[in-house]
């Protein structure tokens, strides 16, 4: 055996152990479910890298060309050269893209302890062919089908010797020659074509439509001739009754050696679809982004009285949300999407009460206090790392229940990266340029080709998700017109700070973002503009003051660039019942209408105020009291009034058996204007009160898989796997205990404290079993440095520090070899 044989490692654990710190770094660091917990040594390290789970998570990280990579080693000979890998990739021919990218691929997957070995004998890990390697009931995406010796593992050996006969190999003594020599034929390239040159045109046809994959065929009892030639030679062989193969070596040999069809070692390009100028892009995205502010300010003065009740099994129902729709004037799915937005940012919750509904937060108080561009950031901020996705409301999960808006069953722990990943593509692109939603798509499917096929024929979750991102950003005004605007860039963390220091933070992305917005959003106005069909035009956003109170007198029309309000009896009595006067209302409009405030609008409050609190309604369970009974007559008489069962206590007193509040809107319905009074006779002012959850907390984001290590745990974890490596593997003093398999030193206590006081006075490091409090064993490399009091102080190798060990608990101790 030669030298670099020799030195060849063996296992991936041997892999591992010849790699320096920075390369174990990167591994933990591109897989970060190998930390969790940290692994003992080197040896726990390659036995969990190579566990199913794992190895399945870091095949789903791969983008295409890596994939493809370690699929053709999953229908390569075990182990491979890198010049049999590059043939596989590229094909006889050779391909230049692909040779500058090989390189760099195997050593990602390298890195990834996916594959491991030097260029001379690269390895798969072995889960990761057995899940990539082709199978009659897991096709590999190569096509490819299994080799000459699987496929003839069931045949008769005289079976054999009859297709080598034919092929026109001589005879061989056993089914093992007998099968390499097929192979061998199969694999060399000009006695396959001469082969291949004598074969019926019809056969050469099977292979043509097998050569691709599916590599399986029907045939049947009595097979055409042209298929009985193919049989005969070994070209096709059967698998089952009825069904052949076209073997491995012979669909490599018809592909021209290349075990895909379209190798893609480039990613597909993120072509510009359109070209926009950044300012109207800019301008664009600032429009959207305050009507996304009004949007969710109006769905949560919605329900400012308490929103919807929350269904048993949690969330919002389908009534409900319909209700909401409509309320903002929005479809269904674009109101669920609102409805999750203000909810991530904390701003809507459940109250918790026996009646359990929905209600703003009192974060929602302070939000509304905020600057116009501060409020945009809380609920952008709160979008790009949610891992709630509104996209799924109305489908149905794996139970076959139905998915509801504010419910369980809505995280997708995939979220977050994938928008990350979107508005970085979009971010790539110079300020103002869009690109065509479906290139996004195809980067993306490139970038993580290998996901679970969705049940019902739907697509991928990965590139849903996709697709929701890009209609969700340009609702938020992150996007204007499909480009990323620049608040957008700094969101993301695209753009620099203006000193060009690097941003290390989500508030200091948000906080640019923010100053980048403001100037571009419109400042809010103080005025309004009357008109005589007792209307009201706000040309633009009002001032807060000016917009509640606008919103108590009169109702909105339209929304828009300009917001229409319209002056009615009722809600002219709504502002008189939250305290107003008929003086203030009127003083009010003249104060803030740039036109002269209309005539009939005047009359409108002042008929209104006249008859406003004519009527005092207050507890009997209710009564009606009025100076005038005619009018209390007129009440009595009309038969619309027989619901509220009223009989008359005085000439100017009425008295119902409903409550109060029951009273006040049947009579409001008759065309009455009551007031309610409280017990001492004054009349009540009725401002809504704000129904408020307790302080609750944004929901947090359910993360995809073990968070990624930062830089002190990896050197931590490092550390702590070298120096259980060093007591699993370092070699002990003969003659000494030689535990088997792991197990811990065994010594009595007297020799235990005999070894322990003589390292101590050489000063050299020994190997000791330890059983912790908990009962939890461990190997330890420590040198000891003082024994005294029943205690061992020493400097632990393992921990990378001075640690105290009471001797009781040592199970035993062995002398290291002195290399």
């Amino acid at each position: 055996m030669s030298p670099e044989a020799s030195s060849a490692p063996r296992s991936l654990a041997e892999a591992l152990r010849a790699r320096d710190d920075a390369s174990l770094a990167a591994l933990l660091r591109d897989r970060p479910d190998l930390v969790a917990p940290v692994p003992t040594d080197l040896t726990q390290l390659a036995t969990r890298a190579g566990t199913r789970a794992s190895v399945l998570r870091a095949l789903e990280r791969l983008d295409r060309f890596a994939l493809q990579t370690a699929q053709a080693l999953a229908v390569a000979p075990d182990p491979a050269t890198y010049d049999t890998l590059h043939g596989l990739m590229s094909g006889d021919d050779g391909d230049p893209a692909v040779t500058e990218a090989l390189p760099a691929t195997v050593a990602a997957l390298r890195r990834q302890a996916l594959i491991w070995g030097d260029d001379d004998r690269l390895h798969l890990v072995r889960t990761a062919r057995e899940l990539l390697a082709p199978s009659a009931q897991h096709p590999s995406p190569t096509g490819l089908g299994p080799t000459v010796r699987e496929a003839t593992s069931g045949m008769s050996p005289g079976r054999v010797q009859q297709i080598v006969n034919t092929a026109g190999l001589p005879s061989t003594h056993d089914p093992v020659s007998a099968v390499a020599a097929l192979t061998a034929l199969f694999t060399d390239r000009k006695r396959m074509d001469a082969l291949l040159a004598g074969a019926p045109e019809a056969a050469r046809e099977v292979l043509t439509r097998l050569m691709w994959g599916p590599p399986y065929g029907q045939v049947t009892a009595e097979p055409a001739a042209h298929l009985r030639w193919l049989l005969d030679r070994g070209l096709l062989l059967p698998t089952a009754p009825g069904t052949v193969v076209l073997p491995r070596e012979v669909a490599l040999h018809l592909r021209g050696g290349r075990a895909h069809r379209v190798p893609e070692p480039v990613p597909p390009a993120v072509e510009p679809s359109v070209a926009h100028d950044p300012g109207t892009v800019d301008a664009t995205a600032a429009g959207q982004a305050y009507t996304a502010l009004a949007t969710v300010e109006e769905l949560l003065k919605h329900w400012d009285q308490g929103g919807p009740a929350v269904l048993r099994a949690g969330g919002l129902s389908v009534r409900d949300l319909k209700r909401t729709a409509v309320a903002l004037d929005a479809p269904e799915p674009l109101a669920a999407f609102w409805i999750e937005l203000a909810y991530a940012a904390g701003l809507l919750a459940s109250d918790g009460a026996a009646d359990e509904r929905y209600a703003p937060t009192p974060a929602y108080d302070t939000w509304l206090e905020r600057p116009v561009a501060e409020r945009w950031g809380r609920l952008a901020a709160a979008w790009l790392a949610a891992t709630r996705t509104a996209g799924l409301i109305g489908g149905r999960d794996i139970k076959d229940r139905a998915l509801s808006a504010l419910g369980p069953g809505l995280d997708r722990s995939a979220a977050p990266e994938v928008r990350h990943r979107v508005l970085t593509l979009l971010a790539d692109l110079p300020a103002g340029v869009a690109p065509a939603p479906e290139a996004v798509l195809t980067r993306l499917t490139w970038e993580r080709p290998l996901r679970t096929p969705q049940r019902d024929g739907t697509e991928d979750l990965r590139v849903r998700l996709a697709r929701w991102t890009l209609s969700e950003a340009e609702l938020l005004g992150v996007t204007g017109r499909g480009a990323l605007s620049g608040h957008g860039r700094a969101l993301l963390g695209a753009a620099p700070e203006p000193d060009d220091t690097p941003l290390s933070s989500v508030e200091q992305h948000t906080a640019i973002a923010v100053g980048l917005l403001a100037p571009l959003l419109p400042e809010p106005l103080d005025h309004v503009l009357l008109q005589a069909d007792l209307t009201a035009v706000a040309p633009g956003p009002l001032l807060r003051p000016l917009a509640e109170m606008l919103g108590v007198l009169a109702d909105v029309e339209s929304k828009g660039g300009a917001t229409v309000y319209r002056f009615t009896p009722a809600s002219v009595r709504r502002a008189l019942d939250a305290g107003q006067t008929a003086a203030d209302l009127h003083a009010f409009l003249a104060q803030h209408s740039r036109t002269p405030v209309p005539q009939p609008l005047t009359y409108l409050i002042d008929d209104v105020a006249r008859r406003h609190g004519h009527l005092r309604v207050g507890i009997a369970s209710a009564y009606v009291r009025c100076d005038d009974d005619s009018v209390l007559n007129e009440i009595i008489a009309d038969k619309r009034a027989a619901a509220l069962r009223l009989r008359r206590l005085a000439p100017t007193v009425l008295a119902a058996s409903c409550d109060p509040a029951t009273l006040l809107e049947g009579l409001r319905s008759l065309g009455y204007a009551p007031a309610a009074e409280s017990a001492q006779g004054d009349v009540l002012i009725t401002r809504a009160d704000a129904r408020r959850t307790p302080p609750r907390t944004a929901p947090e984001p359910v993360p995809e898989g073990p968070p990624a290590p930062d830089s002190v745990l990896l050197t931590a974890a490092v550390r702590a796997i070298r120096a259980g490596d060093l007591a699993a593997t370092t070699p002990l003093k003969a003659p000494g205990p030689q535990p088997a398999g792991g197990e811990l030193p065994r010594t009595s206590p007297a020799d235990t404290l005999a070894t322990m006081q003589a390292a101590v006075m050489t000063g050299e490091a020994v190997w000791i079993g330890y059983v912790n409090a908990d009962g939890a064993a461990s190997q330890r490399v420590v040198a000891p440095i003082r024994v005294e009091g029943g205690f061992v102080t020493a400097y632990d190798h393992t921990a990378d520090q001075v640690r105290t060990y009471p001797l009781h608990r040592i199970t035993g101790v062995a002398e290291l070899a002195e290399d």
